[in-house]
This record gives C-alpha cells, structure tokens and sequence, in this order.
C-alpha cells in the first residue's frame, strides 16, 4: 500500500553513503523533512522521508528547494536488524514547485476523519539496504 503527503519541504539532510553488507555495493541515502498542518486541530505535523540510491538522490537535489511545497508518494517500510525493528517512509515520488500548484489536492475522507491512502498503480522494487 502506498501513501501521498501534501506538505513544504522544511529540510534537507546531508546525503548518507556505504557499502552493502550483504552484495559489496555502494549506496547513497537521502532524507528530508516535510511539514503541513494536517495534525490533531490543525497543529503542525513533521515527516522524514527517506530516498535510496544514487540516480534518485541526484534527482532529488536538483529539483527540490527547502521553502517548497511537495507532494510526496511513500511506502512504509520497518526492517530487522541484530534484534532490533526500524521503521521508514520510503520516497519513491516527489512532485514539487508549480506542478504541485497546479493540481487540484482534494483526499478522500475516511470515517474516522483521516484521508485515505490513495493507491498507486506501479511496481515498486526493493532497494539494497546497508543492513
């Protein structure tokens, strides 16, 4: 199941890079917070999504400004490590600047009050984590 966040991005952290245990590769993370005010009575709610590889990482840096509105598509993923359960959000979709103006953001409203996830129609692969 994926999810889409409608936000500014507040901050982008310094780019993280390895090499995989498990296959000798290099990688390359990324994460950035996004901020909107879609928390309990309008209070300010803060994501930190995480983007993995090197083309994509590249991808975000040249497109992307702090101070810019974004819509980001994420996956939730927790992984297991020496005992331990770390859970993300996993980027694969950030839309930005005038393209995000442009769109009409309207989510559905489940009962509960929150909006529901909204499915996305592409494959998505597992990426080579560090761990």
């Amino acid at each position: 199941m994926s999810y889409e966040v409608k936000g500014v991005l507040r901050k982008v952290l310094p780019v993280q890079s390895g090499t995989s245990k498990a296959s000798g590769k290099e990688w390359q993370k990324l994460s950035f917070v996004v901020a909107n005010n879609n928390g309990y009575e309008g209070r300010e709610q803060l994501y930190c999504f995480e983007i993995f590889g090197a083309d994509k990482v590249d991808n975000f840096i040249k497109y992307n400004q702090e101070g810019s509105e974004v819509v980001v598509k994420f996956d939730i993923r927790t992984n297991e490590y020496n005992g331990n359960y770390y859970t993300s959000l996993a980027a694969f979709h950030v839309q930005s600047g005038e393209r995000v103006e442009q769109e009409a953001y309207t989510p559905e409203i489940s009962g509960s009050g929150r909006p529901k996830p909204q499915p996305i129609a592409e494959d998505i692969g597992e990426d080579d984590l560090p761990f």
